[in-house]
């Protein structure tokens, strides 16, 4: 067993550098993902809030068209999805492939519409009362946003980016079909198709080992600002 050991840590640690070498690359993918949910996707899914049916900004078109590109991209196979984007990132990037940087475009497109979806979730969530009050004082639609809204449902916003953060996590291992590297791809490449299951299986715990710590965090902090 020890001899096994020893030999299991010799080949991690050849290849420690080509891991950590995944780990950059996924971290860029997740970093763009993270980025357009936040800028993008909470926009976005206040918007679905805001134009519904008795909202404050009610707007049968806007909420259509919205609420469509959500469940279009929602529903799209993403493997399809990274494929079919290809032309588009080659022409407004200039490359396609071998680029975490342009592979992070659809997970970018992914990221708005899943937390759009939860966003919008998050808000329908708040209590009416709320609402009625900020009607009531007079509030603009920002000042409903950011100061009744968003700090109503800041618990409920931080969990459903955790649940979508940990779904980038996913769709970046998908990435390395169209050459973005990433953890996924460093499984894939260096244990499942040379046969060397233990580097396999030790991308797979490093995977699941990130993901738990980022819902710990998460699910932690969540706790910690939810006054209510």
């Amino acid at each position: 067993m020890p001899e096994t050991l020893n030999i299991y840590l010799e080949r991690v640690v050849e290849y420690a550098p080509r891991l950590a070498e995944s780990l950059t690359e996924s971290g860029i993918m997740l970093g763009f993902a993270s980025m357009a949910a936040i800028l993008l996707g909470l926009p976005l899914g206040t918007l679905l809030f805001l134009t519904a049916n008795g909202r404050p900004m009610e707007n049968k078109f806007l909420y259509t068209l919205s609420n469509a590109f959500v469940n279009i991209v929602r529903s799209f196979p993403f493997l399809l999805l990274v494929i079919a984007m290809q032309p588009a990132i080659r022409y407004f990037y200039g490359r396609a492939t071998g680029d975490p940087i342009a592979a992070s475009f659809p997970m970018m497109v992914i990221a708005i519409a899943l937390y759009a979806r939860f966003v919008e979730q998050s808000l329908l969530d708040v209590p009416k009362g709320v609402l009625e009050t900020a009607q009531s004082m007079g509030a603009t639609i920002p000042q409903l946003v950011w100061k009744f809204l968003y700090v109503e449902a800041r618990s409920s916003l931080l969990i459903g980016f955790t649940t979508a953060f940990v779904s980038f996590i996913s769709y970046s291992t998908v990435m390395g079909v169209v050459g973005g590297g990433g953890i996924g791809d460093f499984a894939i490449r260096y244990g499942y198709q040379r046969y060397e299951n233990d580097i396999m299986y030790t991308a797979i715990i490093v995977i699941i080992v990130f993901v738990e710590v980022v819902q710990w965090l998460g699910l932690k902090l969540a706790r910690k600002i939810d006054k209510r």
